[in-house]
């Protein structure tokens, strides 16, 4: 009975139609669910706090000018600035460098005895702002250890430039924890020694940072007490790469330490093509999509008269449409394999590239279920298409 409706029904069939719907919507969920694979593979490097591409920190000064510089001021952050700061739409929450208000020299320990002498600073910021997780970070006047984050452009500096000129040994991240440091503080008529200890490196911050609540202290036992203004600021910003943060820093004279601006740009063209390229595949899925009904509506109009009869002899809509149904879940089904196939062959060709770069990738089920979905959902508007078309047919 099947192969005889179908004989009936399959001489106004046009493969080049159903061809081109196919190809067509073969590219179109292809590029899509190769986007969204992508995504999923390069989301640890956006998740990762040492990416350029995470979630923004910029590092803010006032500019010096030349008069400035001369007279000393001119570089402070009032609370007017910082609360229209933290007013700007791409601003998630700023955080104040303290700095330390006293004479600071510290004594390193870089063995066979020898030791290097220096004079110190040190800076403190909120801990949500800090990104090196310290099991010891913190302060306690009771037994007092100062914990130091170093920038790590420190240590590459000190391991590539001063030691392999002065014949000093290298020290490795996981070495510096045991080098013996000490601090000498001096202020208010006091000089008093405090051991130190090197407790994580920072890609974020460019300096030595030290407790927040420690810094408070110090600077009270040993500073002026005088209240200071913060000179730098750190900001994270929820839409890195936003003109208006660039247009702002600008038009208010502000800095942006390093290259952070240029990240944040990279950041947003990367999301921004990612959407673009994801919104094209979903256009040219939808064309083929309308491409199909469309066949299927001139199908089904060329086949009225052989489908009214049918209708008449005692078939029933289901059996009529039958056919048109299995044609469509077999293109359907061809399109989904092929684009699984053909986006697993192009993430096989990025992936090796990734893996230069420390990246893993991500499962492959998430990208598989989005196509499934985005086909489940053409074929059964197809499938519904089709049954309401008959249907009219037999009520007529």
């Amino acid at each position: 009975m099947k192969n005889i409706i179908w004989k009936l029904l399959r001489k106004h069939v046009s493969a080049s139609q159903l061809t081109g719907f196919a190809l067509a919507n073969l590219v179109g969920l292809t590029i899509v669910i190769l986007a969204v694979q992508f995504y999923l593979d390069v989301k640890p490097v956006f998740a990762d706090e040492d990416s350029f591409i995470s979630k923004d920190y910029l590092v803010i000064t006032r500019a010096i000018t030349g008069t400035g510089a001369l007279m000393g001021s001119g570089s402070e952050f009032a609370d007017s600035a910082i609360a229209t700061l933290q007013q700007q739409p791409w601003c998630r929450q700023v955080g104040r460098f303290v700095s330390s208000d006293f004479a600071i020299s510290a004594t390193v320990g870089v063995g066979s005895g020898r030791a290097m002498r220096s004079q110190f600073f040190f800076e403190a910021i909120p801990d949500e702002f800090i990104d090196v997780n310290a099991d010891q970070w913190g302060f306690n006047p009771a037994r007092p250890e100062v914990p130091v984050i170093v920038s790590r452009d420190y240590l590459s500096l000190y391991n590539f430039g001063f030691a392999a000129t002065q014949g000093m040994p290298r020290i490795s991240e996981g070495q510096a924890g045991m080098i013996p440091l000490s601090f000498t503080f001096s202020g208010n008529g006091l000089t008093e020694n405090m051991p130190g200890r090197i407790v994580g490196f920072s890609n974020r911050l460019n300096t030595v940072i030290v407790p927040q609540d420690f810094l408070t202290w110090a600077n009270e036992r040993y500073g002026t007490r005088q209240p200071r203004l913060p000179q730098r600021l750190i900001v994270e910003v929820s839409s890195p790469g936003d003109v208006k943060i660039e247009q702002f820093m600008t038009s208010h004279r502000y800095e942006v330490a390093g290259d952070k601006m240029s990240s944040s740009k990279a950041n947003y063209f990367l999301m921004l093509i990612i959407g673009i390229v994801i919104s094209v595949g979903i256009i040219i899925s939808l064309l083929a999509f309308f491409v199909l009904m469309l066949s299927i509506y001139l199908l089904l109009q060329k086949n009225t008269r052989k489908l009214q009869d049918l209708l008449l002899l005692g078939y029933s809509p289901g059996q009529v449409a039958r056919p048109y149904v299995v044609m469509v879940l077999a293109i359907n089904a061809a399109v989904l394999v092929l684009a699984i196939a053909l986006m697993l062959a192009a993430r096989l060709y990025y992936k090796g590239t990734l893996a230069a770069l420390g990246v893993t990738g991500a499962s492959v089920l998430p990208a598989m279920a989005v196509a499934l979905t985005i086909m489940g959902l053409i074929t059964a508007v197809n499938v519904l298409a089709i049954r309401r078309r008959v249907a009219a047919l037999w009520m007529q």
